[in-house]
């Protein structure tokens, strides 16, 4: 899988968990490391947890692809998934605030993709 459409579909799999401000980053011009990073929220562990399992789970499962590396930081508050081309990082919007990953790599180009619309909430 090229590494422009695993970075879109992890942003998809990310937003199957209604992470919030899911962003996309195109940094193949500023890293030799990688080619996107994919930065997405979750307002609690649990969301999180289910964050990461989604991307891991329909990864593996229907794409056969596994993170190279995974860790968690901040007790579990940002997660770093390395699928060597794409790196996908789920912060507590804290912690993403504290580090600013947007701002370190402000010169990267951001992905414009399109989200599904929610419904809305039954009353």
């Amino acid at each position: 899988m090229e590494s422009k459409q695993l970075a879109l579909l992890c942003r998809e799999l990310a937003d199957n968990k209604k992470a919030e401000d899911i962003v996309v980053l195109d940094v193949r011009k500023l890293s030799s490391v990688t080619d996107y990073f994919v930065i997405c929220s979750g307002t609690s562990e649990p969301q999180l947890r289910a964050i990461v399992g989604e991307i891991e789970d329909r990864l593996r499962e229907e794409h056969g692809i596994k993170a190279r590396a995974a860790d968690g930081a901040d007790g579990g508050r940002w997660v770093v998934m390395d699928f060597f081309d794409v790196i996908v990082h789920v912060m507590h919007p804290d912690v993403r605030k504290q580090y600013d990953l947007e701002g370190l790599w402000s010169d990267a180009k951001p992905m414009r993709a399109a989200t599904r619309k929610r419904k809305p909430a039954a009353k």
